[in-house]
């Protein structure tokens, strides 16, 4: 059985802050997709969206995902990651997918330097229209759920722990 942990979610949801320390607890490795997108663009992820376009980034974005080979590791996504089937199933193979829930008015209250923080979202939607579009995509693949809204970081990467066994 494959031993990497696979976190997807909203914006805010702490993929990354709470996958490091999950990683840490659970003796991982910690990886973030994220960085791996800008190391191979060689520019920060909303750079990518302004410049290219969100079609142009989700292609970035499944590419690098599919060049992943890890083992013994806590991967954290791009919340974007669940528009690609393709990206999905390549996770899905590597090991258990944990969706980390976030209710949309917990998400808004974590958001912080949207016109920076590199959120694909279709010119004329809003937040509101992102999440509801995602929800289902995140249920659709998720192998366990963490209702993350109130927790603290430490609460959240001890039920990444928990849901990783």
């Amino acid at each position: 059985m494959n031993s990497n942990i696979i976190l997807i979610g909203m914006p805010g949801s702490g993929k990354s802050t709470c996958g490091v320390v999950a990683a840490k607890m659970l003796l991982k490795n910690f990886y973030d997709t994220d960085l791996l997108i800008q190391n191979l663009e060689g520019r920060r992820l909303q750079e990518i969206i302004d410049t290219d376009g969100i079609d142009y980034f989700i292609e970035a974005e499944e590419k690098a995902i599919l060049s992943l080979r890890l083992e013994g590791t806590v991967i954290a996504t791009g919340g974007s990651v669940v528009y690609s089937e393709r990206a999905m199933q390549h996770l899905k193979s590597m090991g258990k997918v944990i969706y980390l829930h976030l209710d949309y008015d917990d998400m808004i209250k974590r958001i912080r330097n949207l016109d920076t923080r590199g959120i694909v979202m279709k010119s004329g939607k809003t937040l509101k229209d992102m999440y509801d579009e995602r929800l289902p995509l995140y249920n659709k693949w998720a192998g366990a759920i963490i209702r993350c809204g109130t927790n603290t970081v430490e609460e959240t990467a001890s039920a990444i722990m928990r849901a990783a066994r």
